[in-house]
């Protein structure tokens, strides 16, 4: 199990029914995700992540006297609906935003927050350059693909011992930014890449690229882009009968992926952050998560939790609800213990310590699998 690194969630007086009842004194926080399109349950779990943490928050009084509301934009994982996310957010009148999903939404969404000097913090959003561009309102509760990057193909080149390994993606700032990321990292480890390419999203058959990568007889064929797709080519692969041990990246650690691959999900291994049911820290968390929207949590609503917790400390340390107050507070954050374990912002607005872990699917679900200790020994999570 993931080291203790956090108190237990504090026992919840759920009050869910959002912020509407008490709009004339609530401070506002923006949560841009998907709410609509196929990544649509990644953005309503982190928007329920963020009502649990709000909750806890206003059963504890608030913060400066006032209710936390919550304000969430559908962004569709897209650029320009993220733009427009972003706008209706301002309008609203927030004072920070805790949230994301996909990074090519983030990137505009980022760029909109930043012209109203409106504080952004990421929970889910891990393309480097999201914190690479010098907007000093941008932070993040988790990590970042460069730093993904090194440790998936650290896992392949020295617990899988792979010799030969495929990499595919799906064009997107994530994915693209993430394969970059592996393949420079694979050649580092002197891993041969014998196959590097982009499949297009929303297909319904990816076999022909399967059968082509198979000819290559790689050791691993990791799939960089989301959830939905990597459903498909699980459960592809699984019907040519394909060798090759199948990985992803964070995108891929949904459940959506099981119930779209069946059986074909089955040894499916996902590079990620700690789910939270790894976490010790937040076990609390996930019986309140369970017991409130009668499903498990999503792999970052517990990110999402952190962000919308620690933009409550800002607001309380700043003692203002000056966006640019609450800016200046959020880069003096040292050690605030979140679920997800310490949180620290570095100069550039990332979290200083980010933890990785690699997840297998067996059994129809998500289970630990391998994670590096402090002497950089890969070691069982459990």
């Amino acid at each position: 199990m993931i080291k203790p690194i956090l108190t237990a969630a504090v026992p919840l007086m759920l009050s869910l029914a959002g912020g509407t009842a008490f709009a004339a004194d609530t401070i506002k926080i923006g949560v841009p995700v998907p709410l609509s399109g196929p990544y649509a349950n990644a953005g309503i779990d982190i928007v329920n992540g963020g009502k649990l943490a709000a909750a806890k928050i206003n059963a504890a009084g608030g913060v400066l006297g006032k209710q936390i509301e919550l304000v969430p934009e559908d962004d569709g994982c897209d650029a320009q609906m993220g733009v427009q996310a972003a706008q209706k957010m301002v309008d609203s009148g927030v004072v920070a935003v805790a949230g994301s999903y996909c990074s090519g939404a983030a990137l505009p969404e980022l760029t909109a927050l930043k012209r109203a000097g409106i504080p952004y913090v990421l929970d889910a959003a891990t393309n480097p350059k999201l914190t690479e561009m010098g907007v000093t309102t941008v932070f993040r509760t988790i990590g970042r693909d460069d730093e993904q990057g090194p440790f998936a193909a650290g896992y392949m080149a020295n617990d899988l011992h792979a010799k030969k390994v495929a990499v595919i993606d799906d064009n997107t700032t994530y994915s693209k930014g993430l394969a970059d990321n592996i393949v420079a990292s694979l050649k580092t480890d002197g891993v041969d890449v014998v196959y590097y390419d982009a499949i297009t999203p929303g297909q319904m058959d990816y076999s022909a690229v399967l059968s082509h990568v198979a000819t290559l007889m790689p050791d691993v064929i990791f799939y960089t882009g989301y959830f939905s797709e990597a459903g498909l080519i699980a459960k592809q692969a699984a019907a040519l009968h394909i060798k090759a041990v199948m990985m992803g990246g964070d995108a891929t650690n949904d459940p959506t992926l099981i119930k779209t691959a069946g059986p074909g999900a089955e040894g499916w291994t996902a590079t990620t952050a700690p789910l939270p049911q790894f976490l010790s820290g937040a076990k609390g968390f996930v019986t309140d998560f369970t017991a409130a929207y009668k499903t498990a949590p999503g792999p970052y609503s517990v990110y999402e939790y952190d962000a919308v917790d620690v933009v409550a400390k800002a607001i309380t340390d700043a003692n203002s609800l000056d966006p640019a107050a609450i800016t200046a507070a959020l880069h003096k954050i040292k050690g605030f213990m979140g679920l997800t374990g310490d949180i620290t912002f570095n100069a550039k607005g990332d979290r200083e310590t980010a933890v990785y872990i690699t997840v297998v699917v067996k059994n129809g679900e998500f289970a630990p699998g391998m994670m590096l200790d402090p002497a950089g020994k890969w070691v069982s999570v459990q």
